[in-house]
């Protein structure tokens, strides 16, 4: 290890005191996240430009960062298929009734596939106003490589059809799925959840004494896993740092520059379908202002992150606490959301490359090509993976039902970490504009039972 490499690690090392100096001081975990934004990003600028992304002392600072980064992020993962299980099965415990379950469910779903089909509009129209085109992009040596490694990766994904897919979400072996073994396993995880749920219902009201025994097993053990979910966020502000440090020090500038229109175009679509969120919450007669200041910390740590699945605590956590949100409706939104109808990732971007793809290779785009790639991408939208590199796979999906190439996709990977941050973002607040959409359709239908907690971890360190 090298001299510059020790006193980088010195730099990140009293950065992440000055976060804890500011959390002893009771300020908001909202605002120790804004924080931790801005110094990973001064940070990370500061190692990409003494040093560049592929120096040494960069690929060593990174090296040791990641401990904390990739710690975070994995202990949020750890958390993810306990947290699942446990939730759903006492969100059914508190549902009045069974059927309404279904309702909640197939409006979550409904929902977020309407988003989703919206999302895919908003990238048809960016990608046609900016005159996005993918003749424009030449592939080099690295580009040719990547493109056959996608192809391959096209085949695979091409292996299940459509209702092989639906078949295929519930699980077959559920220790396999616990272990999240498949891109679809949370959803897997979710719908054993719901049928443990409903068996633990059915045996309380046939026995009370084993009802109450479930009840109160259940509560204890959602109450010490709510526990260890508020200890994992409070470290938010420390993970969000090193994530950031990571994004902005290996980012590929030259790539960015040459794609900075599509970068540029990707940004305003998901900017664009934002708005159309925030006018979904100013339908239902929220507080935009305090909707975004409660939802803040879940939204960043997605973007640095790049991973809806990773974000399903926080998402489940923010809903519950901060607004108020039943906890049935909640939990499915988020864990549904992760894997289906991502507005970025499986709506947006799938849609732009179709558009940008289709001249290059004769295909006329009119109103016929249009209204069946809305219809393919809110198909495929199921299932795709709530992971970095899922747009990749909702295109390698996408494309080939349109009749068109997935050369393109290989070119823009080297944008795809930079692109990527945004659309996590969008997926994430369309799962929770969509339980608080669910939330006021099925309004006194379900009660909000989920135990009162004062001191949420959204609101201190």
């Amino acid at each position: 290890m090298s001299i510059l490499t020790i006193f980088n690690l010195v730099i990140f090392a009293s950065l992440l005191s000055f976060l804890y100096q500011l959390s002893k001081k009771k300020i908001d975990l909202s605002k120790l996240v804004l924080f931790g934004l801005l110094i990973g990003t001064a940070f990370g600028a500061y190692l990409q430009i003494f040093f560049g992304s592929d120096h040494q002392v960069s690929r060593e600072t990174i090296e040791w960062t990641n401990i904390v980064a990739n710690s975070f992020v994995n202990l949020l993962r750890m958390i993810i298929i306990p947290l699942i299980l446990v939730t759903m099965v006492a969100a059914v415990l508190k549902v009045e009734e069974i059927k309404s379950l279904g309702k909640i469910g197939g409006s979550v779903v409904a929902i977020l596939v309407f988003t989703t089909m919206i999302a895919a509009l908003v990238g048809v129209f960016m990608a046609s106003v900016s005159g996005l085109d993918a003749t424009e992009f030449n592939l080099g040596d690295r580009e040719a490589a990547r493109a056959e490694i996608l192809e391959s990766r096209q085949e695979s994904l091409a292996d299940l059809s459509i209702p092989e897919l639906l078949t295929s979400m519930v699980s077959t072996n559920i220790f396999r799925d616990l272990s999240q073994s498949r891109s679809i396993s949370i959803i897997a995880v979710v719908i054993f959840g719901l049928f443990l749920g409903i068996a633990a219902l059915l045996v309380g009201q046939e026995d009370k004494t084993h009802g109450e025994r479930i009840r109160s097993f259940i509560d204890t053990t959602q109450a010490v896993v709510m526990r260890l979910v508020k200890i994992i966020m409070n470290l938010t502000p420390y993970g969000v740092l090193a994530l950031m440090t990571r994004v902005m020090s290996t980012s590929d500038i030259d790539a960015i520059l040459t794609l900075v229109n599509f970068v540029v175009a990707s940004y305003i679509a998901i900017a664009i379908m934002f708005a159309i969120h925030t006018l979904m919450i100013i339908f239902l007669g929220a507080n935009v202002r305090s909707y975004f200041n409660k939802v803040w910390p879940v939204l960043t740590f997605a973007f640095v992150t790049r991973s809806s699945a990773a974000t399903i605590p926080l998402t489940i956590r923010a809903q519950i606490e901060e607004l108020k949100i039943p906890a049935p409706i909640a939990n499915i939104a988020a864990s549904f959301g992760a894997t289906i109808g991502q507005n970025g990732c499986a709506g947006v971007y799938p849609a732009m490359l179709a558009i940008m793809v289709a001249p290059s290779v004769g295909v006329e785009v009119d109103l016929a090509f249009i209204a069946y790639l809305i219809l393919v991408v809110a198909i495929s939208s199921f299932g795709i993976a709530g992971v970095g590199g899922g747009a990749t796979n909702a295109a390698l999906v996408v494309l080939p039902l349109m009749g068109l190439p997935v050369t393109v996709a290989a070119l823009l990977i080297t944008v795809e970490p930079l692109i990527d941050m945004a659309r996590t973002a969008l997926n994430v607040n369309g799962s929770i504009t969509t339980g608080m959409i669910t939330s006021r359709i099925l309004g006194g239908k379900t009660e909000e039972t989920e135990p009162s907690i004062s001191d949420s971890p959204l609101q201190e360190s």
